[in-house]
């Protein structure tokens, strides 16, 4: 047996590389599913096991669970059809339960009470923006349930430090108690892999791979002319909650950052080149590589109508939405190009780099507030708005950023299959791209994404790629509403280890529309009802993918707990019902949820 180590690293918790214990105990403890990461897809996976009675321990190395949604403080991305279609029966009662919590708590005027599909905090880029905390009680909520009844053990402040493996299977994961000091051994018959960098892989010896393929490789439109770089990796982003204080004379002004006189001045080196400094209100439009102008508040839009406003992009609080009496100031995430992080890959490092990035990082985020506060150009001629002030409150750190990085691309397994740009890309299917901005082109009747007859879920959103770490600007085009094949969340040669978040079988290009909310949401509960599905019938998921009869009845548990395997015909360029040669899929989505998982969903919200 070999048990492996990985280097230090710490993803989000501000003491980096500090372990002030001087001795450790060890604990070993079973149970029948492992999930390792409390992300989005973590939590999914956490409560599709626990839904068919099976014991779990989910851990998590933050002291929040929920990911993206949470700890890294980044308001949902969906695709057009969020509020009808293209996602599972529990993350729709996760946004039924989210609407709910702020209609029932918050002092919201009774036309925002009434609204159907209300949107806490009128985001331009989310149907369903709201204060992480928000999401953090809603998902606590839906997972409290399988907590009482003790077949889910959720494990805060705890990194996967080693990992006992035995050929193709992997016996137990240790974990050092970020509290305690203690290690603690976890054997389990099935491991998931749902943290954010794809941890586990190399722990366990799992093939993976990172960064851009090539061309040559992949046969991909967008990918590299030419050779593979592990380390073009997209950049990651230390986001942060800001609010304004409209009062005049306020000010809140934080302290000048350490690396303030950095930032300020820095102007970044890409291809295609940069639009000019990296703190001004100009960045690379993403799907033009062209100049993106920008103003900051909403009302200054007025003078400066082709502009777009920031403080909509991302906004959590809207005060429109709440009763005059209760004076509430608004408050946006600040997710923007301007605090990308690209000056250095996480992905296996040393601890000491990857300390030194995410900490640079840090200040990247800090020296964007202080500039708002302070240098910003206004269109009234001033400079800076001190009333804008950080939200500890809503982080839950003592700074107020968030307590880890949005981290957009991962490790990803040598899966089965792996999905490129020609099974969903519009282009690379004979489409033409729709670009933002301009009228939308007509398409090919036929044109539609590759049809996967081992179907997991579905998911749609562009193929959006940030500037990498090696100085590739953005790559950002229409892709199709597509599917999860199975075949991507099987390893080539692992038996026992899952993903369960963005660390599937998605090339560079890919990855950057399978990484979005609802599609993680969607591979974690899949990847959670396949380790169930093998145990129940004693067999692999290598096996349940080659088989057609487990394929088939995998499938109709997928159906039963609410997920859909099929876009519906009504769905412009998504039409797969043609091409389905499986019984048990379906292609109209309000049938898909079957009376038990309503039920469930209900409960759940």
């Amino acid at each position: 047996m070999a048990r492996q180590f990985a280097g230090l690293f710490v993803l989000g918790l501000h003491e980096i590389g500090r372990c002030p214990y001087e001795y450790a105990m060890t604990t070993n403890q079973d149970t029948s599913v492992l999930i390792v990461g409390g992300s989005v897809g973590g939590c999914a996976a956490a409560m599709a096991v626990a839904s068919l009675g099976r014991r779990v321990i989910l851990t998590e190395e933050t002291d929040w669970v929920g990911g993206q949604l949470t700890s890294q403080t980044v308001p949902a991305d969906e695709h057009p059809w969020a509020e009808r279609c293209g996602c599972t029966g529990r993350y729709r009662a996760f946004r039924n339960g989210l609407r709910q919590f702020y209609r029932e708590y918050y002092p919201l005027h009774e036309s925002a009470r009434r609204e159907a599909h209300l949107n806490p905090g009128m985001s331009d880029v989310s149907r369903i923006s709201c204060e992480p905390r928000v999401a953090l009680h809603v998902i606590e909520s839906m997972l409290l349930p399988y907590e009482s009844a003790g077949t889910l053990d959720v494990r805060l402040s705890r990194r996967p430090i080693a990992c006992d493996v035995d050929g193709d299977m992997v016996r137990s994961v240790t974990f050092l108690n970020l509290e305690t000091g203690e290690e603690e051994t976890v054997t389990a018959d099935f491991i998931l892999d749902a943290t954010e960098l794809g941890d586990l892989l190399p722990l366990t010896g799992t093939e993976y791979v990172s960064g851009a393929e090539s061309q040559r490789d992949t046969d991909e439109p967008s990918a590299l002319p030419g050779d593979a770089d592990p380390e073009a990796v997209q950049a990651f982003t230390w986001c942060f909650p800001i609010a304004y204080d409209p009062m005049p004379g306020a000010c809140h002004v934080i302290d000048k950052p350490r690396e303030y006189d950095f930032w300020r001045n820095y102007v970044p080196e890409m291809t295609p080149a940069w639009t000019g400094p990296l703190l001004s209100w100009a960045a690379t439009n993403p799907f033009t590589l062209g100049e993106r102008k920008c103003v900051f508040l909403p009302e200054e839009m007025d003078a400066q109508p082709d502009h777009e406003s920031l403080w909509l992009y991302r906004r959590i609080i809207a005060r429109q939405h709440y009763r005059p009496s209760h004076d509430v100031h608004e408050a946006t995430i600040i997710n923007w190009p301007q605090n990308d992080y690209w000056l250095g890959n996480i992905i296996d490092k040393p601890a000491d780099e990857v300390a030194h990035h995410l900490e640079r990082s840090r200040q990247l985020s800090l020296s964007l507030a202080y500039w708002l506060q302070t240098e910003a150009p206004r269109p009234d001629g001033l400079a800076g708005y001190p009333g804008l002030y950080l939200r500890p409150d809503l982080t839950g750190t003592a700074d107020g950023l968030a307590k880890a990085p949005y981290i957009r691309e991962a490790r990803r397994i040598k899966a089965m299959f792996t999905v490129t740009e020609n099974h969903i890309g519009t282009g690379a299917r004979g489409g033409t791209p729709f670009v933002p901005g301009h009228p939308r082109p007509q398409q090919p009747d036929n044109l539609s994404a590759e049809f996967f007859h081992d179907s997991v879920g579905i998911g749609s959103y562009r193929i959006d790629l940030h500037p990498d770490t090696a100085g590739h600007n953005y790559v950002d085009t229409d892709s199709l509403p597509f599917q999860i094949p199975l075949g991507s969340l099987i390893p080539q040669r692992m038996r026992n280890l899952l993903p369960a978040c963005k660390n599937i079988g998605t090339t560079h290009i890919t990855n950057g529309c399978y990484r979005l909310h609802p599609v993680e949401w969607n591979i974690g509960e899949a990847a959670g009802l396949l380790a169930v599905y093998c145990l129940r019938r004693n067999t692999e998921p290598a096996n349940v993918r080659n088989t057609p009869r487990h394929l088939e009845s995998f499938q109709a548990l997928l159906i039963d707990q609410g997920i859909e395997l099929e876009w519906p015909t009504n769905v412009p360029h998504a039409a797969h019902a043609a091409n389905s040669h499986s019984p048990s899929l379906v292609t109209n989505v309000e049938t898909a949820l079957s009376a038990k998982s309503r039920n469930e969903a209900g409960q759940l919200s």
